[in-house]
């Protein structure tokens, strides 16, 4: 039985070096010219390993979301809905705008422009974000549920409230907002949340 070759190649690494292409050039804008460069690959490597550019890019997501998963547990352990919401929307502030990673979100920038032949891509980041704001309801249905939120709050609504408020603030960080310009966002949005007199303030 002949046995396939082995890949050559570190595949963490070439989808961290993948996914910041697709981050600050679209899916449309990023080449296989460039996707390869990046990951130090040839192109029938990148297709042995993912198929084609759109698997590449899923597979990218894929490892995108294993970076999110952590960060999204600290937001969800928040005590109230608005220690949750002001988790969510502080982190974004920060991360958007991390001199580390290309600014604004994968989730918005990988499907901004994109034409013919790529009609998929934005129905794909949609659902990825989507995920998200489930995790975001269900941590709000609990909150209703513990009474932290008033009769009339609508845990979906404001899961899709914060969701629309993060896509927004990382278009305003891939256009060049700062981290204060974010942040005073994330202080206006919370008015959404009105302190909960359910759960004991901390001591500060």
């Amino acid at each position: 039985m002949v046995m396939g070759r082995p890949r050559s190649f570190c595949t963490d690494k070439a989808l961290d070096e993948a996914m910041e292409v697709f981050w600050r050039h679209g899916y449309d804008g990023a080449t296989l010219a460039m996707l390869t460069k990046a990951m130090g690959i040839k192109p029938p490597s990148l297709y042995a390993a993912f198929g084609s550019k759109e698997g590449l890019l899923k597979a990218a997501l894929d490892r995108y979301a294993e970076r999110r998963a952590e960060h999204m547990r600290y937001v969800l352990a928040g005590a109230t809905a608005r220690d949750v919401a002001e988790r969510f929307l502080s982190s974004i502030a920060e991360s958007h705008t991390d001199p580390a990673n290309p600014p604004g979100c994968l989730l918005v920038q990988g499907g901004l422009a994109c034409g013919a032949g790529s009609e998929n891509i934005p129905f794909e980041l949609a659902s990825r974000r989507a995920q998200t704001e489930t995790e975001l309801r269900e941590r709000f249905v609990r909150a209703k549920r513990d009474g932290d939120l008033a009769e009339d709050g609508d845990p979906a609504a404001l899961a899709r409230f914060l969701s629309t408020v993060a896509s927004g603030m990382g278009v305003l960080a891939s256009s060049g907002a700062d981290r204060e310009a974010l942040r005073e966002v994330a202080r206006v949005s919370l008015g959404a949340f009105p302190p909960s007199h359910g759960v004991a303030d901390e001591p500060g």
